[in-house]
């Protein structure tokens, strides 16, 4: 055994003792198990290149390969590695089980409230009775001109069923595409820009996690162009996505006489440091057609524009991270996080929401994520209409060892919304309490997963949120009840 040899483990028993005494909870502790991870990545990065080597000597003395074929094939090797090139498969999943005091099954999820279908979502944790799979199937190519070719398959499913075998499948294939970067003919401004075309997601998409909502979610079929740089600080994306709007009723006299057409949405997606300014123009030709519940006219085209800024400290006050949001649309644009999704909004529809998200460590085993929405929306589905609703969530969690956390949330909505002419008109609040015993392979800030987690909540609103369409407080859920369950969350 060589001296070299020796010496990696003791350099690693010296730091890992540094760590000891440090104390694991402390801040200092972070720092050093940070540089123990370093020195620990080094030395695997000196052992593979020392492998390199030796299969780049035996290699070249067994006189089969050129030493730039030698290259080739190691390099390749890496990047296959390191997920540059090649096969790779990626995960979303949730499932879990969601009772009440009478041990049967309860309905439940973000959007359980009455504002839930406006897109006023609350606190998710402890709060979801679904299976709600999503799994992603990622093919990479590198050519010998340096262009780069990525092909992406997207399959998910969702039941709220708790049997092993669903007979009411909602198997979809969500996502479809080829994207193309690293191009040698493209200069200038698109020297770094990629192109794209099939069925996808936006790549720029964010959302608050906590409450299972998109900030902003823009995806269909179509094609796209991302990061022109068109000034120093100043890239660009552009995109034009399409989606359906099918039979839909266009004659009341007629009901068998349906129409169908498409939301075609062009996207410009600006960012300037960590700014970001996204406009939008949405057309659904004949969508005006469309025969409303109300009688008035449903928007054939609309706009829509965010303003966002993504920051990278806790709100200026510490480390950690936050999102913030405001947004506009008008017409078919009025819905305003599923972009050109809605095809029954009123050619007077307008709608303004504000959202943000922070994420910070309150100490070194305590952790927080407070998250707050809000939108008010008008002329919606009828001349007159009016809805404003207010989240606000705050989930907490205590990393007590390795593997065990406890997490807590408090959800809390306020709703003021009254259908118009003809329409129920209520207000009131919800609100949600849950702790959740966590364990998991490895705590450590709220992205790390997976993770299995028994809950119980106790969740209460207003009563006259019963009276709100007939979509509250049905048989099994009413107000001031507890639930409990288990559930596990996946993503890799």
């Amino acid at each position: 055994m060589t001296s070299a040899t020796l010496k990696t483990p003791l350099a690693i028993a010296i730091a890992a003792a540094a760590v000891t005494l440090s104390g694991a909870a402390s801040a200092a502790s972070h720092t050093l198990e940070q540089r123990l991870a370093d020195l620990e990545a080094r030395i695997v990065v000196a052992e593979q290149r020392a492998n390199d080597a030796e299969q780049r000597a035996e290699a070249q003395a067994d006189g089969r390969l050129s030493a730039d074929e030698v290259d080739e094939r190691l390099a390749r090797v890496e990047r296959q590695a390191s997920g540059e090139e090649g096969f790779s498969f990626n995960v979303y999943a949730r499932s879990g089980l969601l009772l009440g005091e009478d041990r049967k099954s309860l309905p439940g999820g973000p959007y359980v409230t009455p504002a839930g279908s406006l897109g006023g979502a609350v606190g998710r944790l402890g709060n979801e009775p679904d299976t709600y799979a999503e799994a992603i199937f990622n093919y990479r190519m590198r050519f010998d001109n340096g262009a780069r070719a990525h092909y992406r398959t997207m399959l998910a499913e969702g039941t709220t069923t708790s049997n092993d075998w669903n007979d009411d499948s909602n198997l979809n294939v969500r996502q479809v595409y080829a994207e193309f970067s690293d191009l040698p003919s493209f200069t200038g401004a698109f020297e770094n820009a990629s192109i794209w075309a099939g069925k996808r997601f936006d790549r720029d998409n964010f959302d608050i996690h906590w409450m299972d909502t998109d900030f902003v979610f823009l995806a269909g079929t179509g094609a796209g162009l991302y990061d022109v740089q068109l000034a120093d600080n100043w890239r660009s994306n552009f995109s034009l996505y399409g989606r359906s709007f099918s039979d839909f009723q266009v004659n009341r006299e007629d009901p068998g006489l349906t129409g169908d057409t498409d939301s075609l949405i062009l996207t410009a997606n600006n960012y300037v440091g960590n700014w970001q300014w996204m406009v939008n123009a949405i057309s659904a030709a004949d969508n005006d057609e469309r025969m409303l519940d109300s009688g008035d006219t449903a928007a054939d085209s609309g706009w829509h524009t965010m303003v966002a800024y993504h920051g990278d400290s806790f709100f200026g006050l510490g480390d950690g991270n936050f999102k913030v949001a405001l947004l506009h649309g008008q017409g078919l644009g009025a819905e305003v996080k599923g972009i050109g999704s809605n095809g029954t909004l009123t050619e007077d529809a307008h709608s303004t929401r504000v959202a943000l998200y922070g994420t910070t460590y309150l100490a070194p085993s305590w952790r927080v994520a407070p998250a707050l929405m809000a939108e008010v929306s008008q002329d919606r589905h009828m001349k007159g209409d009016e809805f404003k609703w207010a989240t606000a969530n705050v989930r907490l969690a205590n990393e007590i060892t390795q593997n065990f956390e406890m997490q807590y949330e408090a959800s809390y909505q306020y709703m003021d919304l009254d259908q118009g002419e003809g329409g129920s008109a209520v207000s009131g609040d919800f609100g949600k309490l849950t702790i959740a015993p966590t364990f998991k392979p490895q705590v450590g800030g709220f992205w790390q997963r997976p993770e299995i987690r028994a809950f119980a909540s106790y969740t209460d609103w207003s009563e006259e949120l019963n009276e709100f369409n007939g979509s509250f407080g049905s048989e099994g859920f009413t107000g001031g009840q507890w639930s409990f369950g288990v559930q596990t969350e996946v993503w890799f």
